[in-house]
């Protein structure tokens, strides 16, 4: 899923109507004088629906993705980063339950490894922020043994 904002949607959904009229491209002019956007917000909104992958944009033109996505809106850049921030949580739990032995722990170092270097690729700071938020949730647990320190998943 990808989560955009009111404004994104917005522009999204006008070059949804004017992709059959423009096969080769919607000019921004056209989108610019049809939205009311300053030029500058809608090339940075462009920009963005890009990185998404839902539009290409190139040589001031636009076109529909290829790809059908499923995508989520939300009102504003901070509940943005909110929802971006949910679905690392989950995608982070995910990975916690299948690095789990059978008691539900998980070395510590190997956790951490695991967040920063596989898939998810958290930053430092993102991975200790995910840990806590899990922590407390109380999803997860720090434990102290002997042989080193562990996560206990909690379910």
């Amino acid at each position: 899923m990808i989560a955009i904002t009111k404004n994104e949607e917005v522009v999204l959904n006008q070059i949804k109507i004017f992709d059959m009229e423009y096969p080769q491209g919607i000019p921004v002019n056209v989108l610019r004088k049809d939205l009311g956007f300053h030029e500058y917000d809608l090339i940075h909104i462009l920009e963005e629906l890009s990185e998404k992958n839902l539009v290409v944009f190139s040589d001031n033109k636009v076109n529909l993705s290829e790809h059908e996505k499923e995508v989520n809106t939300v009102n504003s850049r901070k509940d943005l980063k909110e929802l971006e921030l949910n679905m690392k949580e989950k995608e982070s739990y995910e990975l916690i339950r299948d690095l789990v032995d059978e008691r539900n722990l998980v070395p510590k170092y190997s956790l951490e490894g695991h967040l920063l270097y596989g898939d998810l690729k958290l930053t430092n700071f993102r991975m200790y922020h995910i840990i806590l938020s899990l922590q407390n949730k109380g999803l997860l647990k720090p434990i102290d043994k002997d042989d080193g320190e562990y996560y206990l998943l909690v379910e």
